[in-house]
């Protein structure tokens, strides 16, 4: 997630019709008359809604001082090669140069850019879920691992975040002490090809939209080389509580889901049995940017970006409740 600071100073620039000159700038890139793109959202990056003959498309992107454009490259690339070989992702727009990505000079610094179709179909709340649609969406996920392997120049390893705890967090010795025994037991697991590569990252349903049972998948800013069962972990947030575990009613649901992945690739149960490991992992890293986001609260921040620092704050506390829950479990000794 980009600082607060930044979503707010982006967010200052956006008019009464959700335009916004910044987006203005960067949108010319691909073609774009100004006034074109619509402020949608901000938070891994700022997205703007652009029309196109077929519908839709998305505009996304993030200042340079905050990705490098290696990075923004990589997910791009990733993307394109996957909807080229038919696998059921959004698939990149190329700007008018025949770059997938773009870094353009604005009056808020380089953007470092792209532009993504939109996905056909709509999202699906885990509380509409059916069994069906679950054991798709399983599928969906096993099928991007499939598909994306060897696709990962470029990509970052998962969990860099770990390392930032002992400095960052320094007066909270039971998150210190937590986080070190998760990344010690993380350190521990095997990185053969059968379970490790190239992830999606945030395969979550919010990050999915559905024409039937089919799902195709967007979002990939958090595509990384990591643990396949690790993106299953992130993937099935839904479907477990506070602490980490399977909720007793999501149980069917989350067979069907692993049901779906298996229909497509193996997945062996040392690797099902850490996936709480992996839920109290996510938990570290997400409380870690999260904090990076929530910075210095300004004196006079508006009423949405006090209410936006107030959730934040609310799920730090739950992510670090979390990260000390499973490392504390005998599940993860």
């Amino acid at each position: 997630m980009m600082p607060l600071n930044e979503i707010d100073r982006l967010k200052q620039t956006v008019t009464e019709a959700w335009t916004s000159p910044i987006a203005d700038e960067v949108a010319a890139a691909w073609g774009y008359e100004p006034g074109t793109a619509r402020w949608w959202r901000s938070s891994a990056s700022h997205v703007f809604v652009l029309p196109d003959p077929g519908g839709k498309r998305y505009l996304r992107f993030v200042p340079e001082t905050y990705t490098g454009p290696e990075s923004v490259e990589a997910v791009a690339t990733l993307m394109d090669r996957l909807a080229e070989a038919g696998t059921p992702v959004v698939r990149p727009v190329r700007a008018d140069s025949g770059a997938l990505t773009v870094t353009v000079p604005t009056a808020h610094g380089p953007m470092r850019a792209m532009v993504v179709e939109a996905a056909p179909g709509e999202e699906v709340d885990a509380d509409e879920l059916t069994a069906d649609q679950t054991h798709a969406w399983g599928r969906a996920l096993a099928v991007v691992h499939r598909d994306a392997a060897g696709l990962d120049a470029a990509l970052p390893q998962a969990f860099s975040e770990l390392a930032e705890v002992p400095e960052r967090f320094a007066d909270d010795t039971d998150l210190v002490k937590a986080a070190a025994r998760l990344g010690e037991r993380v350190a521990a697991l095997p990185r053969d090809r059968a379970g490790f590569g190239t992830v999606h990252g945030d395969f979550e349903l919010d990050n999915l939209a559905w024409d039937g049972d089919q799902a195709t998948a967007f979002d990939f800013d958090e595509a990384a080389l990591s643990w396949y069962a690790a993106d299953v972990a992130y993937a099935l947030r839904d479907l477990t509580g506070p602490d980490g575990r399977i909720m007793e009613e999501r149980k069917a649901l989350v067979e069907a889901f692993i049901a779906g992945y298996r229909s497509v690739r193996a997945v062996e149960e040392d690797e099902l049995a850490s996936l709480r490991l992996f839920a109290g992992v996510h938990a570290v890293c997400s409380l870690v940017r999260i904090t990076r986001a929530l910075g210095t609260p300004g004196n006079d921040e508006p009423e949405w970006l006090a209410e936006l620092r107030s959730n934040l704050e609310a799920m730090a506390r739950e992510h670090r409740a979390l990260a000390i829950a499973v490392a504390a479990s005998t599940e993860v000794t």
